[in-house]
């Protein structure tokens, strides 16, 4: 049996994620320059915080990023991925309703990707395993 005492854990870190369609559209953001993953589109999302619901999570996300009040719906998927040292288990909702009109708060664009040209697109690879996923439920 190994020894766990004294070996470092990977640490992972809860992240929730929007599907937000409009018809046959999925809104991703591009996330800007300078930072982890730059040039990359991912759904909008972002960390958990300590004691809070992920629902809750997701909401005050949407806010923040995209300056619009959302209603969270269903859990769809749930996924881990690993960047390094650190990994992640993102859970992806589906958001269909919101009040205003999204915005680019926190992304250096967003945009309305057609499920056909999504495939194309440089996404994160946290996102595209679940985006080929939801291209195919959405079909």
């Amino acid at each position: 049996m190994k020894k766990l005492i004294g070996k470092k854990r990977n640490p992972w870190l809860p992240v929730v994620a929007a599907i937000m369609r409009r018809e046959k559209n999925i809104l991703l953001g591009l996330r800007p320059e300078g930072g982890s993953l730059a040039g990359l589109w991912e759904l909008p999302g972002g960390k958990i915080e300590l004691g809070e619901q992920p629902e809750r999570a997701l909401a005050r996300e949407l806010k923040e990023e995209l300056n619009i009040d959302a209603e969270i719906g269903h859990l769809l998927f749930a996924t881990t991925h690993s960047y390094g040292e650190i990994g992640i288990l993102i859970l992806f909702y589906e958001v269909n309703y919101w009040h205003g009109q999204p915005q680019p708060e926190h992304h250096s664009n967003i945009k309305w990707v057609h499920l056909d040209e999504i495939s194309n697109m440089p996404l994160s690879d946290a996102n595209r395993n679940v985006l080929d996923r939801i291209i195919k439920l959405l079909k």
